[in-house]
This record gives structure tokens, sequence and C-alpha cells, in this order.
């Protein structure tokens, strides 16, 4: 083991709608330069590369790093939902940590369609089909609503019907979500909504308007990762990755007819109680969070599975402006999902530069004062959960 491993530059592009970007290979490409260019690093430092994406033939990845260097290294494929670009990161951070290599790149990107996700095999069993089951069993399945929105419409559905929480408390997550996302240019929705405007919009599903969805995107994000002993040698200062984890479904998802079980409301606690374990720093003790509200329901139960609030409280926390610039810990300063935007294979990896900006006192506009302490969730159904502790 070579000790904590060190995000040592990141990179981003602007995010677009679907038909506005560049190529999937060109947003990677720069992506990749700029994060190199932040670290102050050459391409043939590089020693192995992860390249995350969901909607692209295989080796994409190859295509992607080919333009900025051919250096021969091994680089991989992967593919794990919504949390790809985080996947990426877990497996450049082990690469460094076990020791393999000092330096190592993860490189996330989407060239995304219009409209609702959807599948892209129709001639073999769907990877999903143990949540489809049990969504079927909890709640049926509306042929008119989109598949994900179900699924996290109905999960916030369930809480509500639990906790009593009113149908604004939603729409107040993407009213902040606006308010953040007005001050970074990497966004794709910066103008404001009101609680009003984002309630009036066209019902989706369960609590879920337009507006508490997050839209398809594309875009491309980067971050190299290092061995402290090759931060030192090069005279990086990098961010710490002070503890990670990736976790999958247990059963519990799949027993007792719950949405909320079913869309990784357990692997997100699981992975936040070994991440605050192993780092030792607690959720009283985190500044800042980029977590995953790829819709308002996520977001709301997020809070909870990652303890930033205690059971059944979200919509006090909501209220009282907890979850923003002046409250307990400021959640998605970038605009997160619903306004940033969600291109598959970049979120994760986005999340990541916006924390390590935060974190370096870069963030412009959007800056925490004073943040020391950073936490990343991103959730993949079918299912994946990273959560990652950063520190300054």
């Amino acid at each position: 083991m070579t000790g904590k491993a060190q995000v040592a530059g990141v990179g981003m592009i602007p995010f677009t709608k679907p038909g506005a970007s560049e190529s999937y290979d060109v947003m990677g490409a720069n992506a990749v330069s700029i994060a190199l260019k932040d670290a102050d690093l050459t391409y043939d430092k590089i020693q192995q590369a992860y390249v995350g994406y969901v909607y692209g033939d295989s080796t994409c990845g190859q295509s992607a790093l080919y333009p900025v260097g051919l250096t021969g290294i091994p680089i991989v494929n992967v593919n794990n939902n919504c949390s790809t670009g985080s996947t990426a990161l877990f497996l450049a951070r082990q690469a460094v940590e076990s020791g393999a290599v000092d330096c190592a790149l993860a490189l996330g990107f989407e060239q995304m369609n219009p409209g609702a996700l959807g599948s892209s095999f129709r001639d073999r069993k769907p990877p999903m089909a143990m949540h489809t089951a049990g969504m079927l069993r909890a709640q049926g399945y509306d042929k008119n609503a989109p598949g994900a929105a179900q699924y996290f419409g109905g999960a916030g559905r369930e809480y509500s019907e639990k906790y009593g929480t009113k149908a604004e408390t939603f729409a107040k997550i993407s009213e902040k979500a606006r308010k953040h996302a007005a001050n970074n240019p990497f966004a794709i929705f910066r103008d404001p909504l009101t609680v009003e405007e984002i309630m009036a919009s066209k019902h989706i599903f369960g609590p879920l308007t337009r507006y508490q969805c997050c839209p398809p995107t594309c875009g491309a994000a980067a971050a190299i990762v290092v061995s402290p002993a090759f931060a030192k040698k090069h005279g990086i200062k990098g961010v710490e990755i002070a503890a990670q984890t990736m976790t999958t479904d247990t059963q519990k998802a799949f027993d007792g007819d719950s949405m909320i079980h079913l869309i990784g409301y357990d692997m997100a606690r699981d992975a936040a109680n070994y991440v605050y374990e192993k780092s030792g720093i607690g959720p009283d003790e985190v500044d800042v969070v980029e977590l995953h509200d790829c819709f308002t329901a996520n977001e709301l139960l997020t809070y909870e599975a990652l303890q930033l609030t205690g059971e059944g409280t979200a919509e006090k926390f909501i209220w009282d402006g907890d979850n923003s610039y002046g409250g307990k810990v400021v959640t998605n300063p970038s605009g997160g999902l619903l306004s940033k935007g969600h291109p598959l294979g970049a979120t994760g990896l986005a999340q990541c530069t916006e924390l390590v900006w935060q974190l370096r006192g870069k963030a412009d506009k959007r800056q925490v004062d004073g943040a020391k302490v950073a936490l990343q969730h991103n959730l993949g159904l079918g299912g994946a959960c990273v959560v990652t502790m950063y520190r300054a």
C-alpha cells in the first residue's frame, strides 16, 4: 500500500443538450487535456486509464484517448449505469493505493439522445429484471410514465405516505438546484425557477413534475489520481481521497415491496457508514456534498441515507435551508444532476471535479466558505453506489 491516493488534477467541459455537443471522443479528449494542464503533467506520466460511458461501443475509451497520446498503457472501459464515472474513479484510486501504479486517469463522457432513458438491447434479458419485478410487486407499472421516474417517483411517494411530506418539499429541492446552478458556467440549466413554477410543470410520476427530473445531457469530465510519493516528486498539492467504497444491492432491496429499498437507499447508507468509519470523519464534519439528485425524490432520500439529517427529518432539513449556503451542509453547489445535467458516464467525475474545486477554494461564486471536507455520492440502478470522502 502506498498511502492515501490524491486527486492531482481535474477537468470538465460545459454540459450541453443532446445534439449540441461535439462527438464523445472529442469531449473526452478535451476533458483529459484540461485535467493534465490542471495537474501540470503530460500524458506520458499516466500509467493506466479507466474510461466510463454507458451509451457507446466497446473501446470508445481508446477512441477518446488515442488523440491525446499513443503510449501503449492499459485502457479499461467501464459501464456501471449512472455510477459509471465514479466507478472509473474507484478503479483508478484502487490501482494507485495498491501500489500497482503511481499515476492513473479516470475519464467519463456521454453523448446522449433526447428523451427518457431506454434499453439498447431488446433481444435478451434486461439486466434490471429483478428490479422491474420488485417494482411490479410494489406499485405496478405505468406505460405512460418513464421507467426511471417510476422507480424514484415511487420511492418519493412511499416516503411521503410514511412521513406526510408535502409535494412542495420535493419542489424546493429543484428550486435550490437552479439557484446554485446560476453560478455555474458548466451547468445546462441556469435560469431560476420558483416552487410554483416547478409544481406547475407537467406531472411525471408520484410527487415528480418535469422540473424535478434531470435532463439527458452530453459532456465529459476527468480526474488524475496519484500516490503521495508521485505528488511529492512532481510538486503536486493534491486533494486527498480520505476514504472510498462501492456497494451493490443486498437481498433487502428485493424484500418487502419497498421502492425506497429498491432504488438504492441501503447501498448508499452502507457505503456512507463504511466511508465515515474508514476516514474517521462523521457526517457532521462534512462541509460540502455532491450527491446523486437524478430526481428530487432521490436527493431527499439521500439526505437521510448519508445521515446528513435524521430518519424522517428531511422535510424540516429542506425548509430550514440546512441543505444550502448558510445551513448545515451545502448540497450540490454545482446545481447537481437536476440543473448541471446528467451525462451518465461523466457525472461521477463532474462531481469529483466540483468538490476538488471547492476544497481548493477555486469554485468562484459557488465557493463554500472554509470548505475542508467533501462527500460524494453517485448511484446507478441495477445497481452500484460509490461514496467518496475528500479532504483538503
